[in-house]
């Protein structure tokens, strides 16, 4: 199984990397494609370039086997609409078992996605769930947990998509727009981010204004 997470990475740190690591080890994944989106849908537009974003990516997984970057939003252009992206691994890859994984909030919010109903028929929905956090009730995403809900990783190894798993991960609040903040602010943000991102912060000059 191939898991696929996207996102700005403006800048990439361990709220991003430990959790990731969880779903890989917990699901058994053989990989986790890190996605870094052109433009970004329902955020602005990242600080960084995309070239600094990939360049931070590169060196915070240097040391970790079985992620990697996969920079097709990058060559696409336009908005980096998921469902764009999942079309694109299906066209590469075949009837490989694909896990979308993305964090509870953004899932909640799964029905404001563009074309979201078609996430579930191109990959299984892996939410990264963290302690306390609430299903939805009513709604069209509560109806889709309802459907498609898996008990197990069992489950999502006998098809190629088309389940949602909830997976516990490691609880930790670390928000990239906090980060930007504290560098804008003048002040340390190490233990944030692998030292080596945060090196090349520091020598790129990123994130001063």
């Amino acid at each position: 199984m191939i898991g696929i997470f996207g996102g700005t990475f403006d800048p990439v740190h361990f709220g991003h990397l430990r959790p990731l690591l969880d779903v890989k080890q917990a699901l058994g994944l053989d990989e986790v494609r890190l996605i870094p989106c052109l433009i970004p849908p329902h955020r602005g537009t990242p600080s960084a370039s995309a070239e600094q974003r990939v360049a931070m990516l590169s060196l915070a997984m240097a040391d970790t086997p079985g992620f990697v970057i996969d920079q097709r939003e990058l060559h696409r252009g336009g908005p980096s609409y998921t469902v764009d992206t999942l079309l694109s691994l299906r066209h590469d890859l075949g009837d490989v078992r694909l896990c979308l994984i993305i964090g509870a909030d953004a899932f909640m919010a799964l029905d404001s996605w563009h074309q979201w109903q078609q996430l579930n028929q191109l990959a299984h929905i892996v939410v990264m769930q963290r302690p306390g956090t609430l299903l939805p009730k009513t709604g069209a995403v509560a109806e889709l947990v309802e459907q498609a809900q898996a008990l197990d990783v069992e489950e999502l190894q006998q098809q190629a998509a088309g389940k949602i798993l909830f997976q516990s991960v490691t609880q930790m609040d670390i928000a990239a727009t906090s980060i930007r903040e504290l560098v804008a602010q003048g002040k340390d943000v190490r233990f944030l981010m692998p030292d080596s991102v945060r090196h090349y912060i520091e020598t790129v000059g990123l994130y001063k204004n």
